[in-house]
């Protein structure tokens, strides 16, 4: 399997590129081609968040045993990646939160065609402070409202809570760019990318775990697959649930069950048709829903629940015999 890379520091973009083909299981629509018959290339962007499960399920994929299709996983954050999906750049979308209606509207204006989403995964977006932070177990919204919305100078642990330590507080989370910042800001602020700017901002998650992991008073929020890859450097904070006042962790559990609130999600892959009409593109999402399990075990992701799975399965097999068309 050849793995390239490359990282821009312009909007802090990173790439990964895999070669990779196959599928293992057919649909009752139609049999998909032979692995060794698959050419071509697929071409996705978008959130970081969901960056290591495409790149996981690339990697599977080329070891499914064929080997002449190129997969290129970009990061460029969810808004990035919708930016270049609707300029015809990309096959795939990846996004932590569904497209915008002014998204659409620009895909539509710039006529890419039409579009297909599925869900892919799900995600417990999680809080984050420093392993030697041993008093910020749980925090409810209003606490990380009190931190994060605009206007917040809050800038000291003490003043967050009466108990809490004189600790000054250092925060990192994602660019405005991000689905993660979208979906966080909305639920924790009351609306998308109403937030405090002061606060050091960075579209990998990579970059906000090493903030975090190396400030005693850090704080910062990411995917759940970053937080479950880097349990060494960090603590998770539980969140208070605002319907029961319980205390929930982020974890495969509360997020499946839906407890974890307001924070689990579900993560979406989105495919412009003309390119889903292509064996290679269609090959590769056919092979994520039938391994969806093995894809976010490795990738350290909360996977589909089964009626989850079943439902996109469905989406997929319906979107198959759209393109047959």
């Amino acid at each position: 399997m050849r793995i390239f890379s490359e990282r821009r520091t312009a909007g802090v973009a990173a790439v990964v590129v895999i070669a990779a083909v196959g599928v293992l299981a057919s649909v009752a629509v139609a049999a998909p081609p032979a692995l060794d018959k698959l050419r071509g290339s697929v071409t996705a962007d978008g959130s970081s968040t969901l960056g290591p499960y495409m790149t996981a399920a690339a990697e599977l994929f080329s070891r499914a045993g064929a080997k002449d299709v190129r997969i290129t996983v970009g990061i460029s954050g969810t808004g990035g990646g919708f930016e270049r999906f609707c300029k015809g750049e990309t096959d795939l979308s990846d996004a932590s939160r569904p497209m915008k209606n002014k998204e659409a509207v620009i895909c539509k204006t710039n006529n890419i065609g039409s579009w297909r989403a599925f869900t892919v995964a799900n995600d417990a977006l999680t809080v984050i402070v420093n392993q030697d932070n041993t008093w910020a177990k749980c925090l409810s919204v209003e606490e990380l409202s009190k931190i994060w919305d605009t206007g917040s100078k809050v800038g000291n642990w003490k003043d967050v809570r009466a108990g809490f330590p004189d600790q000054k507080i250092k925060l990192f989370g994602p660019g405005t760019d991000s689905g993660t910042f979208d979906y966080f800001t909305e639920k924790i602020n009351g609306k998308a990318k109403r937030s405090r700017s002061d606060y050091a901002a960075s579209e990998d998650d990579n970059v906000l775990v090493q903030g975090v992991s190396g400030e005693k008073g850090g704080l910062g929020y990411l995917g759940y697959s970053y937080y479950e890859a880097n349990q060494s450097k960090l603590n998770a904070v539980s969140i208070k649930n605002p319907k029961t006042g319980e205390c929930v962790a982020p974890s495969v559990a509360t997020a499946q069950n839906g407890t974890y609130k307001p924070l689990a999600r579900s993560l979406f892959v989105y495919a412009k048709g003309a390119s889903f009409k292509r064996p290679e593109v269609q090959g590769f999402l056919r092979y994520i829903f039938d391994h969806e399990v093995a894809i976010a075990k490795r990738a350290k992701f909360i996977s589909l629940t089964p009626a989850q799975l079943k439902k996109s399965r469905i989406n997929f097999d319906l979107a198959v015999k759209a393109s047959a068309k």
